[in-house]
This record gives C-alpha cells, structure tokens and sequence, in this order.
C-alpha cells in the first residue's frame, strides 16, 4: 500500500519537471503542457490529502481543476494555431509580435 509520502513525492517530481519546462523551453505548446503538468501535480496531492482525510472535498476541487485546464488549453491553442499560420513559429519570443 502506497503512503501519503509516495504520493507527495510524485506530485513534487512533476511540479518540479513543470516548472523547468515553463522556465527552460520557449516553445508556447511546451510551456502550455509543462503548465497543465503542474496542475495535475496539484490535482495529486488533493486527491491524496483527501483519501488520507477521508473527505471528497479534494476530489472535487480536482475535478474542477481539469475543468479549468481544459478551459484553458482549449483558448492557448486557439489562440496559438493562426498565429502558427501566420508565422510559422510559436516561440515565445515571437508572441509580441500580437501588439498593436
């Protein structure tokens, strides 16, 4: 049976790994999954802290948070698919080029 610690080192593992992709990578569909991997660490210790609790607060809360990601994934990319038509790149350096 897995502890509360297994879980707790899984979700820091992913947020770390998270975090390095949104910091080190330029890439705009990168950084989009390096976010949604951060939020799914957050997703496993909510479920973890649940189950150690014996409440589903946690459980939903996670629900609600796939539901935002997706919410957000689905406006990244479609706001980043013209601007792949348009320019050829999603480097994110290149995304000021949306100013007015």
């Amino acid at each position: 049976m897995l502890s509360i610690e297994h879980y707790l080192i899984l979700s820091l593992v992913l947020f770390v790994i998270g975090v390095a992709g949104l910091m080190l990578r330029r890439n705009v569909l990168v950084m989009l999954m390096s976010i949604e991997l951060m939020l799914n660490a957050v997703n496993i210790n909510l479920v973890a802290f649940s189950r150690l609790h014996g409440s589903a607060d946690g459980q939903v809360f996670s629900v609600f948070i796939v539901v935002v990601a997706a919410a957000e994934a689905v406006v990244a990319v479609a706001i980043t698919l013209p601007f792949l038509r348009n320019r050829g790149t999603v480097n994110a350096d290149d995304l000021d080029l949306l100013k007015w």
